[in-house]
């Protein structure tokens, strides 16, 4: 239908945005880079110190009327379409089914005994998870560290101590957000959930 076509055309839009944002240049530096250890935030052309972050406020101050605006205006846009729960849970969706099958399938699969195929389909969606999730953690970081050099740290094994623990943080996150916790995390864990409940009239 066209909401799960715009959710899936979300989804690529996120993710390049994602996963190609660090690794772009913009002169002499990375393009977006909030390095923390020098107080500065690279985004392009702007440079903002510590004494700038009234605008960061004003930002934040704005994003969350938007979110709030746009709720009470049409709905479960933020949640159906944008959110990185509900994109990661598609993509691994996804991998799933096209591993496993579909749900009646994968119920079929589990209840018979161990087999070759059975155990090949769910370590190749293991597999495809687990990197999925370690890849997403190392771009995570790779915002906050120059990512060229934090590739080339992880080839070389140099990688420093707090790099690998919020890389293995974050995927660990990911992996078990997206992949098994899916739905619960909107139930019981997201208070913008709690929110949104309280915009919508009866209708």
């Amino acid at each position: 239908g066209i909401f799960t076509q715009w959710r899936w055309i979300m989804v690529w839009v996120t993710q390049i945005i994602f996963y190609g944002l660090p690794w772009l240049e913009w002169g002499q530096r990375q393009a977006v880079l909030f390095d923390l250890g020098a107080r500065r935030f690279y985004i392009f052309g702007l440079v903002l110190y510590p004494q700038d972050f009234i605008y960061l406020t004003a930002i934040l101050v704005i994003s969350a009327f938007s979110l709030f605006l746009f709720t009470a205006v049409a709905g479960r846009l933020w949640c159906g379409f944008a959110c990185p729960q509900t994109v990661y849970t598609e993509i691994f969706l996804w991998i799933e089914k096209k591993l496993e099958g579909d749900r009646s399938a994968r119920m079929r699969r589990d209840e018979g005994p161990m087999t070759p195929e059975k155990f090949a389909r769910k370590a190749g969606k293991q597999f495809l998870w687990i990197a999925l999730s370690f890849w997403t953690g190392f771009t995570f970081v790779g915002y906050f560290v120059p990512m060229r050099e934090m590739a080339g740290a992880f080839l070389g094994g140099q990688l420093a101590a707090w790099e690998f623990f919020w890389v293995f943080f974050y995927g660990f996150a990911t992996y078990g957000n997206a992949g098994y916790m899916r739905e619960q995390i909107c139930k019981h864990m997201c208070p913008y959930a709690r929110f949104q409940s309280a915009m919508f009239d009866k209708d």
